[in-house]
């Protein structure tokens, strides 16, 4: 069957996009830099779990992680495609999250960054944190927002104009 392959295609180029993406943005960087702070006598600083940081540790863990199966998952149904920019969604989603906010799924990656700097008490982790953010608030103005504009045209400028990059607005965008 045809469609049992497409969909076996894109599940294969989903665990990819997650592998590639949040994998080296949440996993291999983290792990680099925590093999490093090791190296120059920087081990973690796990917190005792009745500690305050442990407990905000995993809240914006939690939250961080549930952003991104929410946004990935609305990617996959609503969009028919998935993060990864070798197979991006073929629909605009403006769904949940994205009625908020246009970049939740950052969003997540940031919480989740927010909490592993939290329990392992890493300022080396934080500042990667804050270097990620950098990156893709360079990014997403000069290239992803341009690509968008050019694939789904006066939709997007639309969505672009009335729902925030990066500070979500409280009430959701009713448009489109």
């Amino acid at each position: 069957h045809r469609n049992g392959y497409a969909g076996l295609e894109m599940n294969l180029e989903l665990v990819k996009a997650i592998l590639v993406l949040p994998g080296t943005a949440l996993v291999y960087v983290p792990g680099a830099i925590l093999w490093m702070s090791a190296q120059w006598g920087l081990a973690p600083n796990l917190p005792d779990p009745g500690r305050p940081r442990f407990w905000a540790a995993l809240v914006l863990g939690v939250a961080g992680l549930a952003f991104a199966v929410w946004t990935t998952h609305l990617f996959r149904v609503i969009g028919k495609g998935t993060p990864g920019p070798w197979a991006p969604p073929s629909r605009l989603v403006v769904r949940g999250p994205y009625r908020h906010v246009r970049n939740p799924m950052i969003t997540g990656v940031l919480l989740v960054l927010a909490a592993e700097s939290l329990m392992l008490g890493s300022w080396p982790i934080a500042g990667w944190m804050l270097l990620f953010f950098l990156g893709n608030a360079i990014y997403f103005p000069m290239v992803e927002e341009p690509a968008l504009t050019k694939k789904f045209g006066s939709p997007y400028r639309r969505y672009q104009a009335n729902v925030p990059r990066w500070i979500p607005r409280w009430r959701p965008w009713e448009g489109l």
